[in-house]
């Protein structure tokens, strides 16, 4: 399968990255036993991370965020964190799962994004479309944010769940987007349905036009999809480091979550506004939730099996490859000890 190909080769190639790339060798030795007081990382343009709005309320103490550029999904992220560029990541569980099972020694912290009842990934077409079916989408081109990640999976399987064969879902054509610019490429035609998430999504539906095929809460219910990450040698070198960031984003996800949606997104435009990167700050005016399900992103074993189970029916992993359990710890987290997995994801 093309899909089997351009994950082995990615996983390959980050994993090369991360055990042979010098400069990645070079600065970790620099900073092995000496206090680490930023974090570089990347994020999406016009929106607001986990982690930014920790720094903001003060919830990360000393550590200081050190912005390195703009992502546009979690591969992508994966790759600066392997080749050293940037010291925490965030991606789709399934596409750190992909990368620990190809030996990069990863490991996710806290939770960082998800699915819920106020905010999801929906897949949209035109009210004029002729697409209603999951068999519709043969021959035709699906806008996502990036390969191998959460919204190519999410449709896969929805298009496996619905009955197509291997061979008719490689018939979808994926095409790559930046979320800014899906929504527009929608309308004008160029592709023929679009992924839609948070901001992006509401903004569009605020529109009108479009119309949902299905989302991935149709197909699993609330669920954390990804998670925040480091290697597991920065773990071991800085664990005070990764304790205060998880901390902070622990903290953050609460605080999302028990404050008026009105004063977050005050909250988010005034960061933006401060950080002065040339951004609009227009998208963050539909902003639900992080869609972060358990207390304080704690991390729980389903979050990862989940995807497990479905690389082994694709034949992506053997049975047995690689254990959920080893894919997360929860030891950095103060929520750990207050708090048990919701319903949803035990």
């Amino acid at each position: 399968m093309i899909l089997n190909k351009r994950i082995a080769v990615l996983a390959l190639a980050l994993s090369s990255l991360l055990t042979a790339c010098s400069k990645h060798s070079e600065d970790q030795s620099a900073r092995v036993g000496q206090p680490v007081t930023e974090l570089r990382y990347q994020s999406l343009p016009g929106t607001v991370s986990l982690p930014e709005l920790a720094e903001d309320l003060g919830y990360l103490g000393p550590l200081k965020l050190n912005y390195v550029g703009s992502v546009q999904g979690g591969p992508q992220d994966l790759q600066a964190l392997a080749t050293g560029d940037v010291d925490v990541a965030t991606a789709f569980n399934g596409a750190i799962i992909k990368l620990a099972a190809a030996n990069v020694k990863i490991k996710s912290v806290v939770g960082s994004y998800g699915s819920d009842d106020k905010s999801w990934v929906g897949y949209y077409v035109k009210d004029d479309s002729p697409i209603h079916t999951a068999r519709d989408l043969i021959g035709k081109k699906v806008a996502v944010n990036t390969l191998g990640a959460h919204y190519e999976f999410v449709l896969k399987d929805y298009l496996a769940q619905q009955g197509l064969s291997p061979e008719d879902i490689n018939k979808v054509e994926l095409t790559v987007l930046p979320p800014a610019s899906t929504e527009q490429s929608l309308r004008a035609g160029q592709v023929d349905a679009a992924s839609l998430v948070s901001v992006f999504q509401d903004k569009a539906l605020a529109r009108g036009g479009i119309r949902k095929v299905f989302s991935d809460t149709d197909l699993y219910g609330s669920f954390t999809a990804g998670s925040y990450v480091f290697t597991q040698q920065f773990i071991k070198d800085h664990p005070d480091t990764v304790k205060q960031f998880v901390t902070g984003v622990a903290k953050a996800v609460e605080w999302s979550k028990s404050t008026p949606r009105e004063q977050v997104i005050a909250r988010f435009k005034a960061i933006i506004h401060k950080r002065k990167r040339q951004e609009n700050d227009q998208f963050v005016q539909y902003w639900h939730s992080f869609g972060v399900v358990d207390k304080g992103g704690l991390l729980t074993t389903a979050q990862f099996q989940r995807w497990i189970d479905l690389f082994v029916k694709q034949g992506l992993l053997k049975p047995n490859q690689i254990e959920a359990n080893s894919l997360f710890t929860n030891q950095f987290n103060p929520y750990a000890t207050q708090a048990s997995p919701t319903a949803s994801e035990k």
